[in-house]
């Protein structure tokens, strides 16, 4: 007989010792360690299980550098415009991506759906946490006619493989990587060894057959991919996918992504057909009003190569508690303060004995610095109980001394604006080099707050 092995695991980083520790050395945490039974004597020497029995190995040998051929891997469509702009303009064959996302938000819904309208790529669905009848009423709600659509309902690798080997798909979607346990690892599935053994396996046949592999993963409640840090080291690609439950629209943002960029955003809407992509995200993110209201004003943000029309709201009172209150959504806190210091001592405002709120409308998390002068706008509106006009936009980033600067890519908010009807769009005043001509909206330049307080109020 074998002997039994077992290690502890980190259970924050997934840092591995043949000893228990109080303390990780890897991540620093304090009695996170676990034991886990380990049996790998099996595994030493066998082939990969989606290779066939008599099929000889891989060669590798070392080359060098200018004999590897560079040329760029061609993507294939998804058809689906929001998950193509996230991946970076498609799929990669042969690269594994990884997605995230509270319970219940639409991870499976999404790549369902993902699978069923690739009608002339053979998918494989993997489900470890649903039967084949509840995948089959998913999918008839969401009324798609597949061609080489294939569902396999296991939890074991090695029957996973078996079959992998013979249908031979063009894509792979799990669902879920906790649910998966490797037959060569004795520990319990959605333990972090089994997490990192079944990961490395998909990992290992991605790369050696050039096949596509989604992960759909879960998190923890401090909102952490569940599992190991590596587990997000080993993959191309971290999806996360994010929304409000009080609200139908769901983002779809990279974390990670080896083959593009990471600052890309994907906005899609809950219907009773499915995931709906939303082309026009501007439209929904303006909300319409039938007053003019004060404590409102529109920013014009980038997310990636997209630019985003976002509405601002603050609403400043007197505080009737001994301490004023700072609340936000969407928005830094500490960015807020440091805003209303400026306004401060810059414009002699008196926000110190003030309750302030700030809310992004849509339920949208924006880190784009270009915000700033909108929220600088919707204080001093609420301020003063002065509608700003709803024809105007903001652009700006807003320094310590009160002056607005320069942002990225004005040209492109500047045009997004245009497009969706505003007559009049508040920039810096240091874009004046190099600024395209805009037919049919007003650029007004400003080089502080001031300026922009005394052409508003």
């Amino acid at each position: 007989m074998s002997k039994v092995k077992t290690a502890f695991f980190c259970n924050k980083c997934g840092y591995e010792s043949a000893k228990w520790s109080g303390k990780c050395p890897s991540c620093g945490e304090w009695n996170t360690f676990t034991q886990e039974v380990i049996h790998k004597e099996t595994k030493g020497g066998k082939s990969a299980p989606w290779q066939a029995d008599n099929a000889p190995s891989p060669g590798k040998k070392t080359v060098l550098i200018q004999e590897v051929n560079a040329s760029q891997q061609p993507r294939f469509s998804t058809g689906d415009a929001e998950m193509d702009r996230v991946l970076g303009g498609g799929i990669v064959p042969g690269s594994v991506v990884l997605v995230a996302g509270e319970p219940g938000i639409g991870k499976s819904t999404l790549f369902l759906q993902l699978g069923l309208q690739m009608n002339d790529v053979t998918t494989l669905y993997i489900s470890g946490e649903e039967s084949q009848q509840q995948i089959k009423m998913r999918a008839d709600r969401l009324k798609a006619t597949p061609n080489d659509f294939y569902l396999l309902t296991e939890t074991n690798t090695q029957t996973i493989f078996s079959e992998i080997k013979k249908l031979k798909p063009q894509l792979l979607i799990v669902d879920s990587i906790q649910t998966l346990e490797s037959p060569y690892i004795d520990s319990a599935a959605g333990s972090i060894s089994q997490i990192k053994e079944c990961a490395s396996e998909l990992q290992r046949f991605a790369k050696e057959t050039n096949t596509p592999v989604f992960l759909i993963g879960h998190i923890t409640k401090d909102g952490n991919i569940a599992g190991p840090k590596i587990l997000e080291h080993m993959v191309d690609t971290v999806l996360q996918f994010e929304g409000d439950r009080h609200y139908t629209y769901r983002i779809l943002r990279t974390l990670k992504n080896r083959f593009g960029s990471t600052a890309e955003l994907g906005i899609y809407e809950m219907t009773d057909l499915g995931m709906r992509a939303v082309s026009n995200p501007s439209e929904i993110l303006i909300s319409q009003k039938e007053h003019h209201l004060s404590g409102s004003a529109i920013a014009a943000t980038m997310e990636g190569m997209r630019p985003l029309l976002i509405e601002v709201q603050a609403l400043v009172t007197q505080s009737v508690y001994g301490t004023p209150q700072r609340t936000v959504s969407g928005f830094d806190l500490r960015r807020l303060q440091l805003l209303l210091a400026v306004l401060e001592k810059r414009g002699g405002f008196q926000f110190g004995m003030k309750d302030v709120f700030l809310n992004i409308a849509g339920g949208l998390r924006v880190e784009d610095p270009s915000i700033d002068l909108s929220v600088v706008v919707a204080l001093l509106s609420s301020y003063d109980d002065t509608a700003v006009p709803t024809n105007i936009c903001f652009a700006g980033e807003v320094g310590l001394n009160g002056e607005v600067r320069a942002v990225n890519r004005v040209d492109q908010r500047i045009a997004e604006a245009a497009r969706l009807g505003f007559n009049k769009i508040f920039i810096s005043r240091f874009h004046t080099k190099g600024l395209g001509k805009h037919a049919g909206i007003e650029v007004v330049t400003v080089a502080g707050v001031d300026e922009v307080y005394r052409a508003l109020f």
